[in-house]
């Protein structure tokens, strides 16, 4: 009984490992995907700092990626930036891959 028990614990533990790594990686990458998309508005220094706190924040809205690309992709759209639908979704697919990368590895 005791082995299924600790089974059952082992497997609440990579959950919980899971999902941290999940949510320190989504920050990690809203930064660098805040910091991609300022350069493509043609900001830098504090205002691309600026604005990439506010599309880490963006996420706070709701479950999932999709606040995050509406934001970037409302203001491309206004700044009239050229970037498709696809090629934001793959920079965050790309930026994401490297935050769990770094995080994996620190």
């Amino acid at each position: 009984m005791s082995s299924m028990k600790d089974r059952e614990e082992g497997f609440e533990r990579k959950f919980v490992f899971d999902e941290e790594l999940r949510f320190k990686a989504s920050a990690r990458r809203n930064k660098a995907l805040g910091l991609w998309a300022a350069e493509k508005l043609g900001k830098s220094g504090d205002d691309a700092e600026a604005y990439a706190k506010q599309v880490v924040v963006a996420d706070i809205e709701e479950a999932g990626d999709h606040d995050v690309f509406r934001k970037i992709r409302k203001d491309f759209d206004d700044a009239g930036v050229a970037q498709s639908d696809h090629q934001i979704r793959r920079t965050m697919d790309e930026l994401m891959a490297e935050a769990i990368e770094q995080i994996k590895n620190t």
